[in-house]
């Protein structure tokens, strides 16, 4: 009895084994194959992963890609702060991960009776704009965690803000402030104003849908709490509701030109000590 009953253990074991080795050494390879965030401290990226999958999604349709690069110092401090009381209000205090954020996005889901709000941070969601796909499985959500821990443990705060302002997406082959501005405003993202970086930061969640020239309510909602919080300096983050779904999308705008000096590659970031670097404090809100 007692033989047949470590023979019927060893093979337990054997089978655990068996099942852990392949899924242990498929992790393993997964790890090795992770993005070496490091050199984003001297190097802008010159793709991401969300423009080749837009790019893919075109099916052979020619969309023209705006972005051109810009130093943090060269983007207005209003859209800086309206970005962040928009997308992330605990980017400067956080680690990657803004716990509250994901608890409350859970319970107005729940309550909402389903997925209307996310709880993904400005690092979480460079990460994915940089390296993942939109895939929705947990694997994915894995590679998401890791690579954001990552960022914010080899980069600093300003860098990350910086990287995610030149690549985010601000609508239809619109990438980075600097396009974005020049695109719905016709200036530089340096002259922003608090009224135009509201709108900007307003559309974010949704940014091939919504445009800040052609306003629906909720966009209008978005924007003045927004506006409200970046212009009074209030202590709390602005309470923002997610788009309702059932509001038409505006229609693209034809007239509207590209400019050319958005076809210019990404230049590298200056030298960290040189003036108006990456290292440049934006203006915490």
């Amino acid at each position: 009895m007692r033989k047949s009953t470590a023979q019927s253990r060893r093979v337990k074991a054997l089978l655990i084994i068996g099942l852990c080795l392949p899924v242990g050494t498929l992790l393993f390879i997964w790890l090795l194959v992770m993005p070496d965030v490091t050199a984003l401290r001297a190097t802008n990226p010159t793709t991401t992963a969300l423009m080749e999958a837009r790019l893919s999604q075109a099916q052979g349709h020619k969309i023209k890609r705006q972005w051109m690069w810009v130093p943090l110092s060269r983007i207005s401090p209003h859209l800086r702060q309206a970005v962040v009381a928009g997308e992330d209000a605990s980017f400067f205090t956080h680690e990657g991960f803004d716990w509250e954020g994901i608890k409350d996005a859970a319970l107005y889901n729940l309550e909402a009776g389903k997925l209307k709000r996310g709880g993904s941070t400005i690092t979480q969601q460079l990460a994915k704009n940089l390296y993942l796909s939109s895939e929705r499985s947990l694997l994915r959500k894995a590679r998401e965690a890791l690579i954001t821990r990552s960022l914010e443990q080899h980069l600093p705060k300003e860098r990350i803000l910086e990287l995610y302002l030149n690549v985010v997406e601000w609508g239809q082959g619109i990438y980075g402030a600097e396009a974005a501005a020049r695109h719905h405003f016709k200036k530089s993202s340096r002259d922003l104003t608090a009224d135009e970086a509201a709108w900007l930061a307003a559309i974010l969640p949704s940014p091939r849908r919504y445009d800040p020239i052609r306003k629906t309510t909720s966009l209008t909602r978005r924007h003045d709490r927004i506006f409200k919080w970046i212009t009074r300096g209030s202590s709390q983050p602005p309470q923002l509701e997610p788009a309702p779904k059932s509001e038409p999308r505006p229609e693209p705008d034809s007239e509207r030109e590209s400019d050319p000096e958005l076809d210019q590659p990404p230049a590298e970031p200056p030298d960290q000590e040189q003036k108006g670097g990456y290292n440049e404090s934006p203006t915490a809100p």
